[in-house]
This record gives structure tokens, C-alpha cells and sequence, in this order.
């Protein structure tokens, strides 16, 4: 699969009696973008705070640039930090802040560079996203389309290598979820980072990733390229793929008064 930034081997996470991870494998090649799809509730975003560290796993290894992510390494996973962001589901931008202050915050927090630097650099990343004139503004004064480009400019300040992205999309309508999907490409390809999302958007993700997987009962069922995930025979990636022609067939039987078993999947 070629260089593999992240390699991701048999994470397992439980809360309790609650088990979500049983055993899940993930391959991230350098400079791709990878989406991780699955219904909701199915884990995905404990999954990427494992990634991230801000879960610890019950059992697993990953790999970071050939290096394992050892919790006991604190040398290892303060490298790590240095060169990844994380962007939350709901952005965490502090409204107290402006936007230049929010964007500003994580080279204030993890490097020693002097206030000048900062600011430099928080605007170049503002001019990058088109942001620069708001930069005296407050977050709720922004659009959440310019939110979701706050948060990442606010990621990208750092020129971090690998960006973890927790359902961007996650109460969007539809054309603002393709705007954010062409904002991560975009400025993917611009920067050149690597790129993990986690989504249960299917129709924009296969458009927008290099590789995407299906993670389903703790454990992920496939991953491929989207061609081959829309040529799969596997019956769990159809139940996932084809749930919307399921839907206009059972919906197109109900009119024709047709009686359909209740389903109990919600």
C-alpha cells in the first residue's frame, strides 16, 4: 500500500461492560486522505481519539512514521503532538477569543517562538483560508462554514503532517457537507498532510478519499479504494453502501400497500 504514515493494529477500547473496539486495523499511506465510514454509535470517534491519544486503547499497537506510539513514551508521543491535529466534531473555538487569538492559541501553547512569529503566522494561515479581514471578529460572528475554516486554519498553524478530522459534516445540510469535503481536499493537497475523517457520509466521502474504511461491530470490515468498496460483494459493506436503495424499494412497496417486517436497527 505503499508508505504507511499510520499503521494501525488490533486497537481494542471497552468502557465497562461496554465493548466498542475489538480489534481494529487501519492502514494510513503518506499523504492520502482516508475516510473511516460507519453508522452511528458504532465507535468511530472513540476510535480516533485513540489515534490521537486522547483515549487510551486496552490492547493495540500503532505505528506513527515507523515509530509505535507508546503510552509510556512520553518522548514519542510529545513528537507525535508536535506533528498532528485534531479537529472536533463541534470545532472547540473559544468565543472569548478572536479569530486571529483562537488561530493564534496552539503555537502559544507547544512552542517557545516569539509573539511576532505567532502572529505572523496566524494570519498567514487566516489569508490561506480566506479569513484574514475577519481576523478581529469572534467566532460566533463567523458563518459555520467560516467556522469549519477557523478550526482548521487553526489546525494547520502548526504545518502538522497528519490531521485528524471527527465528523466535519455532522449536522450540515447538504450542500454545506460537499463544501467542507472540497475545503479538506483542497487544502490537503495544498499542504500536503495526511488526512484521517471519520463520517457516516458515504456519498462524499468515496468521492473525496484516497482509501476509505468500514468499521462495523468493533471491528473494521473493509478497506480499499472507493471503486472497490462499490464493487464489494462483502454483506456488510453492501447493507452500508445500498441502504439508500433499500430505502426507495421498501418506501416503493409500502405505497403499493405491500406489508413490510419492521426493522430494529435504530
Amino acid at each position: 500500500m505503499g508508505d504507511l504514515f499510520l499503521d494501525v493494529r488490533g486497537i481494542a477500547k471497552r468502557f465497562g461492560e461496554n465493548v466498542v473496539l475489538v480489534g481494529v486495523d487501519l492502514a494510513v499511506p503518506r499523504g492520502s486522505v482516508v475516510t473511516v465510514l460507519g453508522k452511528s454509535g458504532t465507535g468511530k470517534s472513540v476510535f480516533l481519539k485513540c489515534l490521537a491519544g486522547i483515549v487510551r486503547p486496552d490492547a493495540g499497537e500503532i505505528r506513527f512514521d515507523g515509530r509505535p506510539l507508546n503510552a509510556g513514551d512520553a518522548e514519542c508521543r510529545a513528537e507525535f503532538r508536535s506533528r498532528c491535529s485534531y479537529l472536533f466534531q463541534s470545532n472547540a473555538l473559544l468565543d472569548s477569543l478572536t479569530v486571529l487569538e483562537n488561530v493564534a492559541l496552539p503555537l502559544e501553547s507547544t512552542t517557545q517562538i516569539p509573539n511576532r512569529e505567532i502572529r505572523e503566522r496566524a494570519l498567514e494561515a487566516l489569508r490561506q483560508l480566506d479569513l484574514e479581514k475577519h481576523w478581529d471578529r469572534h467566532p460566533g460572528q463567523l458563518s459555520g462554514g467560516m467556522q469549519k475554516r477557523l478550526a482548521l486554519a487553526r489546525a494547520i498553524v502548526t504545518r502538522p503532517e497528519l490531521v485528524l478530522f471527527d465528523e466535519p459534516t455532522a449536522g450540515l445540510d447538504p450542500l454545506r457537507r460537499n463544501a467542507v469535503f472540497q475545503m479538506i481536499v483542497k487544502y490537503q493537497r495544498q499542504f500536503g498532510f495526511t488526512a484521517v475523517l471519520v463520517t457516516h457520509d458515504l456519498p462524499e466521502a468515496l468521492v473525496s478519499s484516497d482509501q476509505v474504511a468500514l468499521l462495523d461491530g468493533g471491528r473494521m470490515r473493509f478497506q480499499g479504494t472507493p471503486a472497490q468498496f462499490n464493487a464489494s460483494d462483502d454483506p456488510t459493506v453492501r447493507s452500508f453502501r445500498d441502504s439508500a436503495g433499500e430505502l426507495r424499494d421498501t418506501v416503493a412497496a409500502l405505497r403499493r400497500g405491500e406489508t413490510i417486517e419492521n426493522r430494529n436497527d435504530l
